[in-house]
């Protein structure tokens, strides 16, 4: 990579870190859960204008996007603005709303997990733009809505009513600034027993539901323990586990009349939605209870209150280590970094299970933040972070043309 280059960049997003910061602040001050994200989205929107973007635009679904070139070559950078809820106050020993500022780390909810992201990348666009590197490339900062509620989503919208079709995403979800490939996909499925009421002074007038889950429940822990001989080697085991359980019953003194359990399953390479289901449903106990297995969909209306339906499963993606977005990621990250990255994948899920998972479109991530900060009362990113992020993003672009120029000449 060109050292004027990069040099030139990486003095650009030291001297605005200060501007980044404050703009991060400003996002972690806004409570923005799932669904209610009208307020940070325009604040984005608002930060993307006064950069001076080429285009700024809030789609259907609520996502905040814009464009900084108007070359052919569409590259999107995504980052999700929604965040999880602080839960139990009493466990943070900071305003999770404060953005508060210690020995070079900001604390607060959406820090890591993941405003960080986001804040960078729009400070990346204009950096690329400043400094000529967005020749051919129309490079597209996503804020995107509702992925902790349902990850993906936004970009179903996105890619299906044909607001921008890149070629190319980066995600900015945590990394601790390594290049990451993929991770595993997951879906979410209930296995409901059926049983029969009868007063609680005589239950054996009745058929309890919940009885009729107990092996189930049992079956599930020892399915997952199976799981391990399937493993792929860069993403690893699938697993499976139990995330709630209830049961209905016509009062305290019945017999349980049904009973349903919420199934947490992350798939791994070469495992589908078809062969998830079918295995719950090979479970001996499961057929024995003559037990009801669905996968779940989701249908919560938006902040601008559109409802847009969808199931949730979510694939599974990784691409490999020597295609152009990976390369292109490496060596961006090379001269953010001055240093090589690591290149791994996420534990959890990301909005790549739409970009790549469903749409086949090659994604990469890099971000700021370590991900086990993330849904923590201890959620932050170190500042210098955010520096870095921001010129990673405004080299990957000319990278990827690079990379891809490369990449045909094979």
């Amino acid at each position: 990579m060109n050292q004027d280059r990069t040099g030139a960049v990486n003095e650009a997003a030291q001297r605005l870190s200060p501007k980044i910061v404050a703009f991060l602040r400003d996002m972690i001050a806004i409570p923005s859960e799932s669904a209610g994200e009208r307020a940070v989205v325009e604040r984005c929107a608002a930060e993307m204008r006064e950069l001076g973007f080429d285009e700024v635009k809030i789609d259907g679904f609520g996502n905040v996007l814009g464009r900084m070139g108007s070359g052919p070559r569409v590259i999107a950078i995504d980052g999700h603005l929604d965040t999880v809820g602080v839960g139990d106050r009493g466990t943070w020993t900071r305003d999770p709303y404060g953005g508060v500022i210690e020995n070079g780390v900001l604390y607060g909810r959406g820090a890591s997990d993941q405003e960080a992201g986001v804040a960078a990348a729009v400070y990346g666009a204009r950096i690329a733009k400043d400094l000529g590197l967005l020749e051919g490339i129309s490079l597209w900062v996503t804020g995107t809505v509702m992925e902790e509620d349902c990850d993906g989503l936004c970009w179903q919208y996105i890619l299906r009513e044909k607001v921008i079709a890149p070629e190319v995403v980066v995600l900015t979800e945590p990394t601790n600034l390594a290049v990451y490939r993929g991770h595993r996909g997951r879906m979410e499925i209930e296995v409901r027993t059926q049983g029969r009421s009868a007063h609680g002074s005589a239950p054996e007038r009745g058929v309890n539901a919940v009885y009729k889950m107990a092996p189930i429940v049992a079956d599930v822990e020892r399915l997952n323990e199976s799981l391990a001989a399937t493993a792929d080697p860069f993403l690893g085991k699938g697993s499976v586990t139990i995330a709630e359980i209830r049961s209905t019953s016509p009062s305290l003194c019945a017999v349980a009349d049904s009973c349903t359990v919420h199934l947490d399953r992350r798939l791994t390479r070469g495992e589908t939605r078809d062969s998830a289901v079918k295995e719950i449903e090979a479970l001996p106990s499961v057929k024995a209870a003559g037990a009801k297995v669905t996968v779940l969909s989701y249908e919560r209306a938006t902040h601008t209150g559109l409802v847009y339906p969808t199931d949730k499963y979510y694939p599974t993606w990784s691409i490999e280590e020597d295609h152009a977005a990976v390369r292109a990621g490496v060596e961006a990250a090379a001269g953010a970094l001055q240093r090589k990255p690591d290149v791994g994948k996420w534990v959890f899920s990301t909005n790549g299970i739409a970009t790549c998972g469903l749409f086949g479109i090659p994604s990469i991530g890099f971000g700021p933040a370590n991900e086990i900060h993330a849904h923590t009362p201890d959620d932050q990113c170190p500042v210098d972070h955010l520096a870095r992020a921001a010129a990673f993003y405004a080299l990957f672009g000319a990278a990827y043309l690079e990379a891809s120029r490369t990449e045909k000449a094979r």
